[in-house]
């Protein structure tokens, strides 16, 4: 029981992660309404016309590759550069160890042209790949299957009681991660949010105190009690003796056993439920 609380940790975080990337995502998403409106689109229309001229033989006319230059989307130049300063200044030396002829003639206001363009194309394609993600690629049919058979979900849910409109409810990247760590991510030193394990300890002096369970390891147990106290009881082999029992016991055995495809398909069945 001990690794069932505290082994996880790894699950907790991803799922913090999926936060931390929606989050992320919608910033992005803000920022890059932002950045657009800054640039200058004359600006933006001289660097695509030069662009074309003198790059996209080798980088693709959209600047996402070609067969002898790479996708400068992806350019650490390009995404570190500000106003066409270090782009300018690489593009006068070239790279010809790589077949990049130097453009020494380029003057700054044609290099700032040219990186006003990248960008804008850099900011555009985050975007439209980036922020619109679908991550509903499972098969509902599968998902139901599994849902009612190997994943004995329907043995603590309902698809008419508890889960009754669920699809509704949620978007599928919140539905998946609280389907797969309903417990969340603990933060700053604190237990995750969500029902926690309870522990049935028995003193040796026969006194039985119960809690949800804060920290456990080999040595100390710490609980908070029903009137919201913290205790730490030491102990010694199986002394006291402790019983864990996790509501979430269920979910957390999946996880130890669910592959990448089921946990698909059951996101993919339970946004079918509206």
């Amino acid at each position: 029981m001990v690794f069932s609380v505290f082994g996880l940790r790894a699950c907790f975080r991803a799922a913090f992660g999926i936060f931390v990337s929606i989050f992320f995502l919608a910033s992005v998403q803000g920022q890059v309404r932002q950045n657009l409106q800054r640039y200058d689109p004359a600006s933006r229309d001289r660097g695509k016309t030069a662009f074309g001229a003198a790059c996209a033989f080798c980088h693709g006319a959209n600047a996402r590759g070609g067969e002898g230059g790479p996708d400068l989307l992806h350019s650490v130049i390009v995404l570190q550069d500000e106003g066409g300063k270090q782009l300018g200044a690489f593009l006068q030396k070239g790279r010809p160890e790589k077949g990049m002829p130097p453009f020494a003639a380029l003057k700054q206001d044609q290099a700032t042209d040219i990186a006003t363009y990248l960008h804008v194309e850099v900011l555009a394609a985050v975007s439209q790949r980036n922020v619109q993600i679908d991550i509903v690629t499972g098969n509902a049919r599968r998902g139901e299957e599994f849902f009612n058979g190997a994943g004995k979900c329907s043995t603590c849910h309902s698809v008419t009681g508890d889960l009754k409109g669920i699809g509704s409810k949620y978007e599928p990247i919140v539905l998946q991660d609280k389907a797969m760590s309903p417990r969340g991510a603990a933060m700053f030193g604190n237990p995750a949010p969500g029902a926690q394990p309870v522990a049935t300890i028995t003193l040796p002096s026969g006194d039985v105190v119960t809690g949800a369970v804060l920290r456990i390891n080999s040595f100390h147990i710490t609980i908070r009690d029903a009137k919201g106290t913290r205790r730490t009881f030491s102990r010694e082999g199986d002394v006291p003796k402790i019983e864990v029992r996790d509501p979430l016991q269920g979910h957390i055995d999946n996880l130890l056993t669910m592959t990448d495809q089921h946990m698909r398909d059951v996101t993919a069945y339970l946004v079918t439920l509206k």
